[in-house]
């Protein structure tokens, strides 16, 4: 008999609680959930009050037998999943399939996995809160409801295979909405002047002051009038401001706030982030991850004051509590702190010593007092102008919290700078060293990172700490959104300068439109998009996603009945989807892009079976019409004519080689040469498919021919002994197997690489 069984979520928390507990308990993983709704009949009677139909996964049936053997000679269960509501819902359905007496149950949560708080958890335990899991199961039911239920009619109206989710639609839409406000953003130019003054000083030193003219000027004749009234103007110093201040440090981490800092100072995805802070919780390291609560325990206060005062001294220590400002906020959980506050750096992965070191500095951070700056702001006035020049600077009188941690920003390009202004005087000359006015052009709305999307669906109330990831993960997985790269374009830039009562005109070139990991719309996404705005709006409406959240939070509360949330839901909802059925079909995208110069024919684009293409004619007449997929980065909404006529150029022949002939073209992954029936991938940013020529397209058939040939150790025939990163391995039928350990190459035969991979199929199959 086991005296107590604890049952966890994970193996991993399963290991680090064990340490904390004796030889009387057992700690055993569920594996997370070990039900979910019936994939049969959507998984809910909805004549039933919504009943739902639960059933054990096939992979999970091993896990639930030995979950019933344990609690079977168990004295005492504990049940110890995380403190969320997913994690009540995991507790109650273990109580469910296991049989167990819902009074004699032990339900223990905690919000870190240290000795005291498990010893807590122990000491004081409470029976599953059915709120809570109504919650949850609101949320799961009506999320399936909405799933099964539109997806059908995507399928039917739009393309086969398509699906819909509650919260991932609206955030498609946000991406949606966001790439066409770029499609339809016109740059506009301006002028901005900068000058640089010196001050002479009597000892022969000078110092400089760097300031902006107070307008902007239209064009480059403008700019330059007045770069004309500059050379022969007098400046003095016709203000000054001096303004001290004080800049406070950011609150401790939330789920949100952990994604966006460690997108922007760590390059991690928000699958990636959730990834190594759920390693970090389950080895005691940090405090639980999914929360949307800035506030800290007394205890963790106490060490942070302490920590502080060590390490800077007490002038630098100043505790502090922030109130959650997220709309929706659940859980009165604690912020994402250590576990530990004594310790600035852990052992682990490069990633998990990176993610924690952010996590303490923004802890300790927080609880700092604020960093003093004083502003000097001074003007410049011209003789012969309205128009001023001004300069600001900052100097930092006390560092304090600055000196751990400065939160970053999603700005990405930014022009100020931070300096200390000279000592000036009201009055005081100042002469121009140079004057410059320098093109700038407006940028459009920014397209979204994971991060600012994260951001985003927080302030409008939709999703919670647990859906973040997960949404932003299913959208890319869907192909409705791409996260990429782009190298963006060249653009002139014009500059005119003034210097020594000189003038020159010069351009430079600029970088517009360079993308790193934001999120692209694809076609299929905006299809989708614009369809259920069309025929269900209430799904993808910003305020009705985000009152859905509240209802759940209500629920979780004990203030609403999930079964009545769900009725109020359902019948509109159900009628939607009727009347979506009984339209006609919904147009997929299709824009007609002219006529064919040559021919006549009409050019259009469109959302096709396999993808978007272009298609040159129709079917009238008899006559067959020609298709071409797009090219990645294309859109149905902005391809132009020249575009898509371009993409018919291609498959083309460069001649034949050696007897055999030489096709370019565009494939699922990029520009290729097709020879002697393989395919020769281009050389991206060197090659162009339209262009290349029959001299380069030998020299990159013979680099990869010539590659191969190194790869290949021996030669077997249908066996080949090849070269690989890791070491040599076999490769057959498409198959590759790895060498056992201490394998001679020089002496393996024909007979010996058959023997491995029996043997190697053998293993596979019996495990």
């Amino acid at each position: 008999m086991i005296e107590n069984l604890v049952i966890v979520e994970s193996p991993a928390k399963a290991k680090t609680i064990e340490k904390f507990l004796g030889k009387d308990f057992r700690v055993i993983s569920s594996f997370g959930h070990i039900r979910d709704l019936a994939k049969k009949n959507q998984g809910i009677n909805v004549e039933k009050d919504f009943t739902p139909d639960y059933e054990i996964p096939k992979e999970k049936v091993k896990v639930v037998n030995e979950l019933k053997k344990a609690a079977a000679d168990a004295t005492n269960i504990w049940i110890a999943s995380d403190e969320d509501r997913e994690g009540e819902a995991i507790a109650w359905h273990l109580t469910e399939v296991l049989k167990l007496e819902v009074s004699s149950t032990r339900r223990i949560v905690f919000h870190e996995i240290t000795k005291d708080a498990i010893t807590s958890a122990i000491e004081n335990p409470r029976q599953i809160d059915m709120n809570l899991v109504n919650s949850q199961q609101a949320r799961r039911i009506l999320d399936r409801l909405v799933g099964f239920e539109i997806s059908p009619v995507l399928w039917k109206k739009v393309q086969p295979s398509l699906s819909a989710g509650r919260v991932q639609s609206v955030a498609v839409r946000l991406i949606v909405e966001r790439e066409r406000e770029i499609i339809s953003f016109k740059s506009e130019s301006s002028f901005r002047v900068i000058a640089v003054f010196r001050i002479d000083q009597k000892d022969g030193e000078s110092a400089i002051i760097k300031a902006e003219a107070s307008k902007r000027f239209n064009d480059g004749n403008e700019a330059q009038k007045f770069l004309e009234l500059c050379a022969g103007s007098e400046y003095k110093v016709a203000g000054i401001t001096v303004k001290p201040g004080t800049r406070s440090p950011a609150p401790p981490f939330t789920t949100s706030t952990l994604q966006q800092e460690a997108y922007r100072k760590l390059g991690f995805s928000v699958a990636q982030t959730m990834a190594v802070a759920q390693k970090l919780y389950e080895a005691g390291k940090i405090t639980y991850m999914r929360t949307d609560s800035t506030n800290l325990s007394k205890l963790a206060l106490a060490k942070s004051r302490e920590v502080i005062v060590d390490g800077f001294g007490i002038k630098y220590s100043k505790t502090r509590q922030f109130k959650t400002k997220t709309k929706g906020a659940q859980e009165a959980h604690e912020a994402i702190r250590p576990a530990y506050l004594d310790n600035s750096t852990i052992t682990g992965n490069p990633n998990e010593k990176k993610l924690y070191e952010l996590i303490w500095k923004r802890t300790v951070a927080s609880q700092m007092s604020d960093a003093e700056v004083e502003k000097t702001t001074i003007s410049v006035e011209i003789n012969n102008s309205p128009v001023t020049f001004n300069a600001s600077g900052e100097v930092i009188k006390f560092d304090c919290f600055l000196r751990v941690y400065t939160e970053s920003t999603d700005q990405e390009n930014s022009d100020e700078e931070r300096y200390v202004i000279p000592p000036v005087k009201k009055g005081m000359p100042l002469y121009y060293n140079t004057v410059t006015a320098s093109q700038k052009f407006t940028s459009p709305p920014p397209r979204y990172t994971e991060a600012s999307l994260v951001k985003k669906l927080e302030e409008l109330g939709i999703g919670r700490p647990s859906t973040y990831a997960p949404t932003i993960s299913t959208i890319q997985n869907r192909g409705y959104v791409l996260r990429e790269d782009r190298p963006g374009e060249k653009r002139a830039v014009s500059i005119i300068t003034l210097e020594k009562g000189k003038f020159s005109t010069t351009s430079k070139t600029e970088i517009t439109g360079k993308e790193k990991s934001k999120l692209f719309p694809q076609d299929i996404g905006m299809i989708v998009n614009d369809f259920l705005i069309d025929n269900f709006s209430d799904i993808v409406d910003y305020n009705f996603t985000a009152d859905v959240e509240e209802q759940f939070d209500e629920i979780a509360l004990g203030n609403l009945k999930w079964t009545k949330m769900l009725h109020t839901f359902y019948g509109p909802f159900h009628k939607t989807i009727e009347n979506a059925l009984e339209k006609k079909d919904h147009k997929t995208g299709a824009r007609v892009l002219g006529n064919h110069p040559e021919t006549g024919e009409p050019v259009s684009v469109r959302m096709g079976r396999f993808g978007p293409v272009a298609q040159i004619g129709n079917s009238e007449n008899g006559s067959k019409p020609r298709f071409a997929s797009l090219s990645k980065n294309m859109l149905i909404e902005t391809v132009t004519l020249e575009e898509a006529l371009d993409l018919f150029r291609l498959p083309r022949s460069l001649g034949m080689h050696e007897g055999e002939e030489m096709i370019v073209g565009i494939g699922k992954f990029g520009p290729y040469i097709r020879y002697k029936s393989k395919f020769f991938s281009l050389k991206k940013g060197v090659d162009d498919p339209y262009t290349i020529t029959m001299d380069r397209a030998i020299e990159i058939i013979r680099e990869k021919n010539e590659n191969e040939q190194k790869k290949i150790i021996k030669d077997f025939g249908d066996i080949l002994l090849l070269n690989g990163k890791y070491g040599p391995y076999l490769s057959r039928e498409k198959q590759n197997y790895r060498l056992p350990k201490g394998t001679d190459t020089e002496k393996l035969t024909r007979e010996d690489c058959i023997i491995i991979i029996e043997k190697s199929n053998k293993s596979k199959k019996s495990s």
